[in-house]
C-alpha cells in the first residue's frame, strides 16, 4: 500500500511518524518540509514541489496536511475522481478514514480518538498516557509475555492459569523479574 502525504508542516510529520511507527513506506510532497523531515533520511521519500494531481496516481492512500484549506479540498476531490483513500487533516467530513492518535511502547499500542472532533483532546490524552506508560513499559509487557509462555506451559488448568495471569499485572517489574526466576 502506497502512501502520500501532501503537506510539509507539523501536522504532515506528526501524520508521516504515524505510518512509519507501523513499517509502511511514505513520500511528502512539500514546496518546503518541516526541518524534522530532513532528519528522517532515507526513511522517507520527499519531493520538493507544490502539488499537481499525477503526483497522487501511484498512491493508494493520500493525507492532505496543507496549511491551504482550498488545497486539502481540491485533493479531497481529486481523490474521490481517482477512487483514492483520503484523509484531510482539517476535515472530517472530506475524509474517508482518520489517523488516530496512540501511544506506542514495545508491544503495547493505545489508540485515541475522538473521531476527528477535537484533535486537541486526543493530543492531551496521549500527553496523559505517554507519562503514565512511559518507555519502560515496553520492557514490562515484553516480560509479561515472557511469562505468560512459561505459565501457559505450567498450568493445564484454564482458569487457574487465569488467575495467575491476573495477579502478574498487578506486579510491578522487579517483583516480575524475581517470580521469572522461580517459574
Amino acid at each position: 500500500m502506497e502512501i502520500i502525504i501532501v503537506g510539509g508542516g507539523n501536522v504532515a510529520l506528526r501524520k508521516c511518524m504515524n505510518f512509519l511507527d507501523f513499517g509502511k513506506s511514505v513520500t511528502v510532497l512539500a514546496p518546503e518540509f518541516d526541518s524534522r523531515f530532513l532528519e528522517l533520511g532515507n526513511k522517507v521519500d520527499l519531493i520538493n514541489d507544490i502539488f499537481k494531481e499525477e503526483y497522487i496516481d501511484k498512491f493508494d492512500i493520500v493525507v492532505a496536511a496543507t496549511d491551504d484549506k482550498e488545497v486539502n479540498e481540491e485533493i479531497a476531490c481529486i481523490c474521490r475522481k481517482k477512487s483514492k483513500l483520503i484523509n484531510v487533516v482539517d476535515s472530517r467530513d472530506l475524509s474517508d478514514f482518520t489517523v488516530s492518535s496512540y501511544v506506542k511502547r514495545g508491544d503495547l499500542l493505545i489508540g485515541i480518538s475522538t473521531g476527528g472532533k477535537i484533535p486537541a483532546l486526543s493530543a492531551k490524552i496521549r500527553r496523559d498516557l505517554e507519562e503514565i506508560y512511559d518507555e519502560s513499559f515496553a520492557e514490562y509487557v515484553d516480560l509479561l509475555g515472557e511469562l505468560r509462555e512459561k505459565i501457559i506451559k505450567k498450568y493445564e488448568d484454564k482458569t487457574e492459569r487465569k488467575e495467575v495471569l491476573k495477579a502478574l499485572v498487578k506486579l510491578d517489574i522487579e517483583e516480575l523479574k524475581e517470580i521469572e526466576k522461580n517459574i
